[in-house]
């Protein structure tokens, strides 16, 4: 019995436009690509909004999920780091799925809940943007580890 693809489960709603359009390219070249749930962005305080958004994420993971939470304060591997990593992760034989906050960030316990706390660097990015470079970056891991040329370990 195989196990479900890969998910993202995101605050906000991505909207049509050249965000949905990009992630939309790279999801579709990912074996399999990312089921995607999009959790509603809670009003209110930001510290209330977080936790609403939190437990949504949360209750959104599928029974023995490998959460990664996409957090600034997480390890920012190379691409070939993250290529081991999606391995290992891959083999240890649970769902990851992959969390991306919204404008007030991750809740305390959903990073608490996290296997993995992910970042795409030391520069802020919009939360509909995290989308199209996960997506790529999963890309770049699944092609580093079929040795397909897409990603130029030699370029810096």
């Amino acid at each position: 019995m195989s196990r479900p693809p890969p998910r993202l489960v995101a605050v906000g709603r991505l909207r049509a436009g050249p965000e949905a359009a990009l992630f939309a390219e790279y999801n579709v070249r990912l074996r399999p690509p990312l089921a995607v749930t999009e959790i509603a962005e809670a009003r209110g305080a930001p510290a209330e909004a977080r936790r609403r958004e939190g437990a949504a994420i949360l209750a959104a993971l599928p029974p023995g999920a490998l959460l990664v939470a996409l957090d600034l304060g997480g390890a920012a591997p190379s691409s070939e780091a993250f290529a081991a990593l999606w391995t290992r992760w891959d083999e240890g034989g649970r769902t990851p799925c992959f969390a991306v906050g919204g404008a007030e960030g991750l809740d305390p316990a959903v990073l608490a809940a996290a296997d993995h706390r992910l970042s795409l660097g030391p520069l802020t990015w919009p939360h509909m943007l995290v989308r199209v470079l996960l997506a790529e970056q999963l890309f770049r891991a699944q092609a580093i580890r079929a040795g397909h040329p897409y990603h130029r370990a030699w370029r810096p």
